[in-house]
């Protein structure tokens, strides 16, 4: 799974600090493969943090511990909205070898919203 935050940065020193230690918190969780902060070329106060899981279950394990809830989760709060967070990765390549994942999302999972796990209680069109 790969996580992909937003940001609008004002103030880039005091945000970096804070992305280095949500970085430390989640990297050193079983499961977080890595993680990277990027700032654009584009708009000087635009970043992106990109954190890669092994699964959904790590990524959920990840945000547990009351370290990472206490630091990492108010950081992730300030993200901007408007696009998912969450990404499964499709297709993922290395010296040349390009690897097809496998969908753990279900058939349904585009159809179905939250609590509606039974189905939706009025046909969609």
């Amino acid at each position: 799974m790969l996580l992909v935050c937003r940001f609008r940065v004002s103030d880039p020193e005091t945000f970096t600090e804070r992305v280095k230690r949500a970085l430390e918190l989640l990297t050193e969780q079983p499961g977080c493969r890595k993680g990277t902060l990027a700032r654009s070329t584009d708009e000087d106060d635009r970043w992106v943090l990109t954190v890669e899981f092994e699964s959904v279950v790590a990524y959920r394990r990840a945000m547990s511990p009351f370290p990472v809830r206490e630091h990492v989760i108010p950081l992730l709060s300030e993200a901007l909205t408007d696009e998912p967070a969450m990404y499964e990765p499709t297709l993922t390549s290395t010296g040349g070898e390009v690897e097809e994942h496998t969908s753990v999302l279900a058939e349904d999972a585009f159809t179905v919203r939250l609590g509606e796990a039974a189905g939706p209680a009025t046909p969609r069109s």
